[in-house]
C-alpha cells in the first residue's frame, strides 16, 4: 500500500459525486506526481462511525505513514510541503500561497457553504447573498488583473480556490468573467480531470456493489 492514503466515503448519493472533498486530495496528489491509494469508510452511520479519525464525521482525512489528519485544506498543505510544484520554497511565495489558501477557506468558502446549504434548503432570502456577492465581486477584481492567485503560477492555493468556486450556483451567482475564466483554466488541467474522473468511477462503482 502507498504510504500517503485518502480516505473517503464507501459510497454516496448522485448529488455530491464530482464534488466530494477527498478530490483536493486527489488532485493535489495527481499535481505533484504523489504516489497515493484510497481506502474508504461507510457513508451509512458516517456522523458516528469514524469520529476517532475525524471527531466531525466527515471525509477526508488523510494518512501518511505515521501520521494522520483531518480536514481537507490541512491535507493539502501538508502535501504542499512534499512538492514545490503545489507551494514555491522561497519565503514570498510560500507566504503568498499559503495566505491564499487560508482565504479560499476563510474569506470565500465559510461563506459559499452556508449561503449554498441555506439555498437548497429552501430559504433564498437567507440575508447571505449580499455577503457572499461582495466577497465574490472582491475576488472578481483580483483575478481580472492577475492569472494566478500567488507565486505568478499555479499553486496549491488555486487548486482550492478553483474548488470552491466551481460550485454550480456559486458561479451563477452574478456575472464575474474573470472568475469564470480562472475556474475553466484551473479545472482543465489533466491533474483535476483524472481526480475528478476516479472519484466518479469509485461512487459508481459503489453502486453496483450496493444493487446486489
Amino acid at each position: 500500500m502507498s504510504e500517503l492514503t485518502i480516505w473517503t466515503y464507501d459510497w454516496v448519493p448522485e448529488g455530491p459525486r464530482g464534488f466530494v472533498r477527498d478530490l483536493r486530495l486527489r488532485w493535489a496528489c495527481e499535481e505533484a506526481g504523489l504516489s497515493y491509494a484510497v481506502r474508504t469508510v461507510p457513508f451509512d452511520g458516517c456522523d458516528a462511525n469514524h469520529l476517532a479519525r475525524q471527531p466531525f464525521g466527515q471525509v477526508p482525512f488523510l494518512s501518511d505513514g505515521e501520521l494522520e489528519m483531518f480536514e481537507s485544506g490541512a491535507g493539502l498543505l501538508h502535501l504542499a510541503r512534499k512538492s514545490d510544484t503545489l507551494m514555491p520554497r522561497d519565503p514570498v511565495g510560500e507566504a503568498e500561497t499559503l495566505q491564499w489558501t487560508i482565504a479560499a477557506l476563510n474569506s470565500i468558502e465559510m461563506v459559499t457553504v452556508p449561503w449554498w446549504f441555506l439555498n437548497i434548503s429552501g430559504d433564498e432570502n437567507n440575508g447571505l447573498g449580499a455577503w457572499m456577492g461582495q466577497r465574490l465581486d472582491q475576488l472578481e477584481k483580483v483575478l481580472s488583473e492577475r492569472a494566478w492567485l500567488a507565486a505568478g503560477r499555479f499553486t496549491v492555493a488555486d487548486l482550492l480556490m478553483a474548488d470552491v468556486l466551481r460550485i454550480p450556483d456559486v458561479r451563477s451567482f452574478g456575472d464575474r468573467p474573470a472568475t469564470e475564466a480562472y475556474v475553466a483554466r484551473v479545472t482543465d488541467r489533466p491533474s483535476f480531470k483524472k481526480a475528478r474522473a476516479d472519484q466518479m468511477d469509485h461512487f459508481e462503482a459503489a453502486d453496483e456493489k450496493r444493487a446486489k
